[in-house]
């Protein structure tokens, strides 16, 4: 087996992929399973690219594993979800491709690979509609020793977030935080907080962080364990530059790095997996709305190789539909090293009783509990960028807010960092954020009463069922994600939409393969992951509708380069 180390060992192969995210990687896997001969090209010297750094919650409906957590899902409710969701923006085809091939690429990794998913019995859609589901269509990678990869291999996962890992390195799940935060509330809390800081402190001794691996990063750690297994090389600091080009067909691609300039001849074709637009100023300047242009949650190497040297031989960029890219909320702050602090505000806060959001004038403008896309969404047609998250007092000590954690034990430190402001009185609290004070005490006002009547008339909080499942139904409120607002002291904290994944990108057709201006694929030129244009055409169905459809058309890539997939959409 070449090593990865050798760059001059490898000239030829049947199949290229550039990019190690959940898409390339999956497309290396399945096409290296069908005999072919693969290469994986890494710009960055660790694999794993936004999803290391995600949730990795993969949607995908209809799969066994939806049978197996007893919430059995069928794809012709995914099928009708998507036609009220999508509507008529296009792209149906592309749909029906992924939902006919979804459950047959998760059964193959999950029966011939380490990639191993469970689906969730409540994580809901993120929409209402026909065929909506309450569970099992997001799945959610198991846990991973990261010890089983080796030293060498585990510094190549991109790590989480270092807002996502507790004492320098700690991952730590969602359903665990409570137990860390209480460790003596109870003896099972003390047992659990034991095990999980106890494993921490002993993997410190001999790793640079902890190897128990979760969500996203227990997701490439499986994919990239699978790939070793596999046998399959990875040249990492090899960036894509150009395609190579004959008599119509892409035949390879040139890849720069520090090892200088290496040709490599792909004979079934290129698979651009780079990360999407990302961080491309040119891109993000003519199709990313004002506001949204210096913020990115992807990784800084995420630079939009895969569009730039595809569109340079002609293929078509797609603007990505209602959005260039799907969206999160995210606060900030400077550390004293200089680096950016960014925290999404997913689940943990926006929807619980008690918090609202204000634009400029000190007004609500949207539905603070719904998806963090949607919120982003109205945040940029409002024009409320940045927008301010509101609470009081015991908001902050039940719930926390951002990087501030429930009880609020750093809230003065994130204060001297001027991440969140405070005022004794909501006047005060409008001075320091420079809206009107009348309108934000009306606001308050207003609020106050929807949360009395457990209706919002304004903009429907607490309506749905995803809100209501991030909501709090033990505060004992007549809606879960109502609550009234009380005494001072009042904070404020700013918000920016954050890109976290493209929904832009190169237009595709259902096999993966690249299009050109007039709609016509270009031999030899595959795309997935967030370099491919989003199927679901700027809007947000789910949770992991970005993982889900990367890995699934990396599988659907694999099969047509090997030529296992005939034109029913499943493996022949």
């Amino acid at each position: 087996m070449p090593s990865d180390s050798n760059r001059n060992m490898i000239e030829e192969v049947d199949l290229l992929v550039c990019g190690a995210g959940a898409g390339g990687m999956t497309a290396a896997l399945i096409a290296a399973l069908e005999g072919l001969s693969v290469i994986v090209a890494e710009k960055t010297a660790q694999v794993g690219g936004t999803t290391s750094t995600s949730g990795g919650t993969t949607w995908v409906p209809g799969t066994h594993l939806s049978k197996l957590a007893g919430v059995p899902d069928r794809i012709e409710d995914a099928r009708a979800f998507l036609e009220a969701t999508v509507a008529n923006r296009g792209g149906a085809h592309l749909r029906e491709a992924f939902l006919e091939s979804g459950p047959v690429a998760i059964e193959e990794l999950d029966r011939r690979t380490d990639v191993k998913f469970a689906a969730a019995a409540a994580h809901p859609d993120y929409l209402d509609g026909p065929g909506a589901a309450y569970g099992g269509r997001a799945l959610g990678p198991v846990a991973f020793d990261g010890r089983l990869l080796g030293r060498e291999d585990f510094d190549r996962v991109r790590p989480p977030r270092r807002e996502f890992m507790g004492l320098g390195g700690m991952m730590v799940g969602r359903n665990e935080l409570g137990a860390l935060l209480s460790p003596f509330a109870s003896f099972s809390n003390l047992r659990t907080t034991l095990e999980i800081v106890g494993r921490y402190a002993l993997d410190r001794l001999s790793y640079k962080r902890g190897t128990r691996l979760l969500m996203g990063n227990a997701l490439v750690a499986r994919l990239l364990y699978s790939l070793r297994k596999a046998k399959v090389p990875i040249l990492f600091e090899a960036g894509v530059r150009e395609l190579i080009v004959e008599n119509g067909r892409v035949t390879g691609a040139v890849l720069d790095g520090p090892g200088g300039v290496r040709r490599i001849k792909a004979r079934k074709g290129v698979v651009l997996a780079t990360g999407g637009v990302c961080w491309n100023r040119a891109i993000r300047e003519k199709l990313f709305p004002p506001g949204t242009r210096d913020y990115a949650l992807g990784p800084q190497n995420n630079t939009g190789d895969g569009a730039n040297v595809a569109t340079a031989i002609g293929a078509r960029l797609d603007d990505g539909g209602d959005s260039p890219a799907l969206w999160m909320p995210c606060s900030s702050y400077r550390r004293a090293d200089g680096s950016m602090a960014v925290w999404p505000h997913i689940i943990l806060d926006r929807a619980k009783p008690g918090l609202f959001a204000v634009d400029a004038r000190g007004r609500r403008f949207v539905n603070e509990a719904n998806s963090y896309h949607d919120f982003a969404m109205g945040q940029i047609a409002h024009g409320a960028i940045p927008a301010h998250l509101v609470c009081d007092a015991a908001f902050m000590k039940r719930y926390g807010l951002g990087m501030i954690l429930p009880g609020a034990s750093n809230l003065k430190a994130m204060l001297k960092a001027g991440y969140v402001v405070t005022g004794r009185t909501l006047s005060e609290l409008a001075a320091k954020i420079g809206c009107d004070p009348l309108a934000l005490s009306e606001t308050v006002n207003a609020y106050n009463r929807s949360a009395a009547s457990g209706v919002d008339e304004a903009f429907g909080r607490g309506s749905t069922v995803v809100n209501r499942f991030n909501g709090d139904a033990e505060a004992g409120g007549a809606n879960p994600c109502l609550g009234p607002v009380g005494a001072g002291p009042y904070y404020a904290m700013a918000v920016r939409p954050s890109d976290l994944a493209s929904s832009a990108g190169l237009a595709g057709d259902e096999y993966g393969r690249v299009l050109n201006e007039t709609g016509t694929f270009i031999p030899g030129l595959y795309a997935c992951g967030n370099d491919l244009a989003s199927i679901f055409r700027g809007t947000y169905p789910g949770p992991g509708t970005t993982i889900g459809p990367a890995m699934v058309f990396g599988w659907r890539i694999a099969k047509h380069a090997a030529g296992k997939l005939n034109s029913s959409a499943q493996a022949a």
